[in-house]
This record gives structure tokens, C-alpha cells and sequence, in this order.
């Protein structure tokens, strides 16, 4: 499985990463919805379990994959601010280039 990360989104999420009461936790990517031929994405700090994959990046920060789950496969991660501030996960390689 793979997933990419933006330097920008790199830069935010090494800040939230960092902090004392996430050592020893990854980012985790999830799929909040799935409808048709693409999935919405949630992001959150956890730790791995049997039914999960870790992905190195090339930022040096793990991503917490469900194994099985093909709209994780090739996700992004991006950091913009604007039109406004925050986190955009996309799966291009799945199509899905952003929310509608």
C-alpha cells in the first residue's frame, strides 16, 4: 500500500505528532464514507492492530492503513490555507481528486 504526504501537510502533522502524549502513535487515514466508486477520508492518531498495515513515507512520518481496504491504497495528504485552512485526503490513483 502507499501514501503520499505534502511537504506542507508533512510540516503540520510532524507539529501534532511530536507531542508528548502521542509517542509511540501513528497518523492513521480512514475512510469515513464509501459510496460508489470513491470513499471520504478521516485522519487521527492511534496505534496499529492485526487488521492494519504501517507505510513509511518519504517525510519520515508512519500511516496507519486498514489492510483490505482499497480506497486506502494510494492516498494523499495535503495541507492548504486557502480558501481556507486545513487537511484535504484525496486517492488519485482511485479517481477521487477531492470532496464534492
Amino acid at each position: 500500500m502507499k501514501c503520499k504526504i505534502s511537504k506542507n501537510a508533512a510540516k503540520m502533522l510532524l507539529l501534532e505528532l511530536n507531542k508528548p502524549e502521542h509517542e509511540g502513535k501513528n497518523l492513521r487515514v480512514y475512510v469515513t464514507h464509501a459510496h460508489g466508486d470513491h470513499a471520504h477520508y478521516g485522519l487521527g492518531i492511534d496505534e496499529p492492530n492485526d487488521n492494519d498495515v504501517v507505510v513509511s513515507t518519504d517525510h519520515g512520518i508512519d500511516v496507519i492503513l486498514e489492510k483490505d481496504n482499497a480506497f486506502l491504497d494510494g492516498v494523499r495528504i495535503d495541507y492548504f490555507y486557502v480558501p481556507e485552512e486545513g487537511f484535504s485526503v484525496t486517492n488519485p490513483a482511485k479517481g477521487n481528486h477531492g470532496d464534492h
